[in-house]
């Protein structure tokens, strides 16, 4: 019983981060921090950089080579592994702009290699 748990688990985990990416499905630009704080409320983003500390429970700053952005991040969109300063990572989300100002709500965080 609990072999077919654990299998059930494995196979929800791999289909929660799948999206279709071809033709017709939803573009998410590669963006700069600044291009993206600039960005219309609900644009789909991609940023790469890195996450450089911890603002609160699910806020961060991140930051790429055009400068910063506030980040949020819940913490079932975590990945597995751990998560420095120093480590590359793939933002997916949108842009909120919000009353606390601009932030981009975070749907998927990968590490990059």
């Amino acid at each position: 019983m609990n072999k077919i748990i654990g299998l059930i688990a494995v196979l929800t985990m791999g289909v929660a981060a799948a999206a279709y990416v071809g033709p017709g499905g939803a573009k998410t630009a590669t963006l700069t921090a600044v291009e993206a704080a600039k960005a219309a409320d609900d644009t789909a983003v991609a940023l790469e950089g890195r996450i450089i500390r911890k603002i609160d429970k699910d806020h961060y700053e991140f930051q790429d080579a055009s400068g910063t952005i506030r980040i949020e991040v819940d913490q079932k969109n975590w990945p597995a592994g751990d998560i420095g300063p120093d480590t590359r990572v793939r933002l997916t989300g949108e842009v909120d702009q919000g009353w606390r100002g601009v932030d981009v709500d975070v749907d998927v965080v990968e590490i990059l290699r």
